[in-house]
């Protein structure tokens, strides 16, 4: 017998669990949006320290890794994330911050950047 594979009807729900442990725990944990001429990355990033992420651009990919290390309870957490951007960014100018759990980061647009990729036409 095939376990239910759709948390809403899954065996589990009654268990009481956050729905997010048996969905895709990734994917809802940034957001991102372009806003004059600049995207902004928002990542919800608690119990890490600022010391604990690490943050690369290379290529047109923003890198975001963190580990933390509780020595205490002998647990380590871990993040990784890889996002490539479709404008040309200044990489000069990307700036970052984590206050409080989210990490925020500002990628500038080149002022006479290229989109890259094509449209891809939707069907009905």
């Amino acid at each position: 017998m095939a376990l239910p594979t759709d948390p809403a009807s899954s065996w589990m729900q009654g268990l009481e669990f956050p729905s997010r442990i048996f969905s895709d725990a990734g994917s809802t944990d940034y957001e991102l949006y372009e806003e004059d001429d600049e995207f902004v990355l928002a990542v919800e990033m608690p119990g890490f320290t600022r010391e604990d992420i690490d943050l690369a651009w290379d290529s047109g990919v923003l890198n975001i890794a963190a580990e933390h290390v509780n020595e205490d309870r002998g647990r380590r957490r871990t993040y990784h994330r890889r996002l490539r951007f479709p404008k040309d960014v200044d990489e000069d100018d990307i700036a970052a911050t984590y206050t409080n759990g989210v990490l925020e980061v500002t990628l500038p647009l080149e002022a006479e950047g290229d989109t890259h990729g094509q449209t891809i036409p939707i069907e009905a």
